[in-house]
C-alpha cells in the first residue's frame, strides 16, 4: 500500500472514530425498550372482547379515525401509549395480550400491560392492578435485566371514581388519595430498585371534573370543581412522592396532562391556540343518548343508542371520560421536548 492511500485510510479511521464519539451519546438516548403500565388511556389491545355492553373498545365506532376499525383502543384513534412512544422514536410497544401474534423482533422492544379499567389498587373491574402489572413483567424477565429500559406508568383516576361510586361522593375519592399515592409510591419504587428501569416516566391526574362523565349535567357548559380539586390534589401528593424518591430527578418524570388538559378543555382561552384548539372541548363526539348509556350502546334491534359527531377532530372528548386522537395530538406536543430532553440527560 503506498504512503497516500495509507494516509487516507487514516485519515477514514479517524472520521469513523470521530463519528462513534459525536453518536454515541444520541445513541444512548434512544431508549432500547418501552414497557407501559396503566390503564385504558394507555391500553392498546389489553382488555378482552367481553361483548360490547362490558367492553366497548372492541367495537364500533371505536377505531374510527385509526385505524379504520377498533383495536381495542379507547379513542378514535391512537392514544397516550402511541404519542408517547413516538415522542421516544420507538414503535409502540405489542399490548401484552397480543403478544403471541407478534414477530420476535418486536418483542425485545418492549410491551405494553396497561389494562382498561385498571387502577393503582383494585378497582372492583377485575383487572390487573398497577402492581400485578409489574408482576406480569417480572414473571417474564427473571432474574431481572439492569438497565430494563423505560417504564411509562399511566394512571387516570379509576381508584377515585370506584371510591366515589362506593362511597356515593366525591368527597370519598378525595379522602382516598393518600392511600392510592402511598401504592403509587411503592410501584414506581419497585420499577427502578427492583425491576432496573432505567428512566420512569409516570403522567399526572387530568382534572378529572371536566371529562364528559362529570360535565353532562352542565350542559357541558363548564366543569365540576370539587372533581377538578381531587385531581390537583393527587397531584400536589405525587409531586412531593417523587421529590422523595428522586432529590437528583434522574430516574422519574412527573409527565404533567394535567395542564395541557386544563388549557384546552377548561375555560378555553387564546392561549390554548399555542396546544391546538377545539370547537367542542368538553361535549363528546360519541354521546349516548341517555346519561347512564355509553357509546357505541345499541338496542335489541341493533339500534344505536348514540349519536357520532361528523368530524372528532374538533371534539377533545370521544365518550364521557377518553379523549380522542386529535386531543392526544395536541397534548403530546406539549411534552414531546420533555420527554426528549428527559431520555438525553
Amino acid at each position: 500500500m503506498d504512503h497516500h492511500h495509507y494516509q487516507s485510510l487514516q485519515g477514514a479511521v479517524a472520521t469513523m472514530a470521530l463519528l462513534c464519539l459525536v453518536l454515541s451519546p444520541a445513541a444512548e438516548a434512544v431508549p432500547s425498550s418501552l414497557w407501559v403500565f396503566g390503564d385504558s388511556y394507555a391500553d392498546t389491545g389489553n382488555l378482552g372482547d367481553l361483548g360490547r355492553e362490558l367492553t366497548h373498545a372492541w367495537y364500533d365506532p371505536y377505531g374510527l379515525t385509526f385505524p379504520g376499525h377498533p383495536t381495542g383502543r379507547f379513542s378514535d384513534g391512537r392514544t397516550l401509549t402511541d404519542f408517547i412512544a413516538s415522542a421516544m422514536g420507538v414503535p409502540t410497544p405489542v399490548a401484552y395480550k397480543l403478544r403471541r401474534g407478534a414477530s420476535r423482533r418486536v418483542l425485545p422492544r418492549g410491551m405494553n400491560f396497561a389494562v382498561g379499567g385498571a387502577g393503582v389498587l383494585d378497582t372492583g373491574n377485575f383487572q390487573r392492578n398497577i402492581s400485578a402489572q409489574i408482576d406480569l413483567f417480572q414473571a417474564q424477565h427473571r432474574p431481572a435485566a439492569p438497565d430494563a429500559g423505560i417504564a411509562v406508568v399511566v394512571v387516570s383516576g379509576n381508584d377515585y371514581s370506584y371510591a366515589a361510586d362506593k362511597g356515593n361522593s366525591t368527597n370519598a375519592a378525595i379522602a382516598y388519595i393518600p392511600t392510592v399515592v402511598r401504592q403509587l409510591r411503592e410501584q414506581l419504587r419497585r420499577l427502578r430498585d427492583e425491576v432496573g428501569m432505567r428512566k420512569v416516566v409516570v403522567t399526572n391526574l387530568h382534572p378529572m371534573g371536566c371529562t364528559p362523565l362529570f360535565t353532562r349535567a352542565l350542559n357541558y357548559s363548564g366543569c365540576d370543581p370539587l372533581a377538578n380539586m381531587g385531581a390537583v390534589q393527587h397531584n400536589a401528593a405525587l409531586q412531593s412522592v417523587l421529590a422523595a424518591l428522586d432529590p437528583a430527578n434522574r430516574t422519574f418524570l412527573l409527565l404533567d396532562l394535567n395542564a395541557p388538559f386544563a388549557a384546552l378543555v377548561d375555560s378555553p382561552s387564546p392561549e390554548s391556540s399555542r396546544v391546538g384548539r377545539f370547537a367542542e372541548p368538553r361535549r363528546p363526539c360519541c354521546e349516548s343518548l341517555s346519561a347512564d348509556g355509553y357509546c357505541g350502546q345499541q338496542d335489541e334491534d341493533g339500534k344505536r343508542q348514540y349519536t357520532l359527531c361528523s368530524d372528532p377532530g374538533e371534539h377533545f372528548y370521544w365518550d364521557d371520560v377518553h379523549p380522542t386522537q386529535a386531543a392526544w395530538a395536541a397534548v403530546a406536543q406539549t411534552f414531546r421536548p420533555k420527554i426528549h430532553d428527559f431520555l438525553s440527560a
